[in-house]
């Protein structure tokens, strides 16, 4: 696949991942959050903030090809 079109792929697969992550732990923070004290929605949106980043490095491993030898 010519990198050209792996790079639009990519960057189509991360606009909709975080679209869809941010609207999934907005409705997961507005169902169980909404009586919890401060710190544990502090908590909460630190982790689902930074959680993200996960799945967005394989998209850009990705979207980078393979190694060059």
């Amino acid at each position: 696949m010519p990198l050209r079109l792996r790079k639009f792929i990519g960057m189509i697969l991360l606009v909709l991942l975080v679209v869809v992550y941010a609207i999934v732990a907005m409705i997961v923070a507005v169902r169980t959050l909404g009586d919890q004290p401060g710190w544990v929605q502090f908590l909460y949106f630190l982790l689902s903030g930074t959680i993200w980043v996960l799945p967005a490095m394989g998209i850009i491993k990705w979207m980078a090809g393979p190694r060059p030898q």
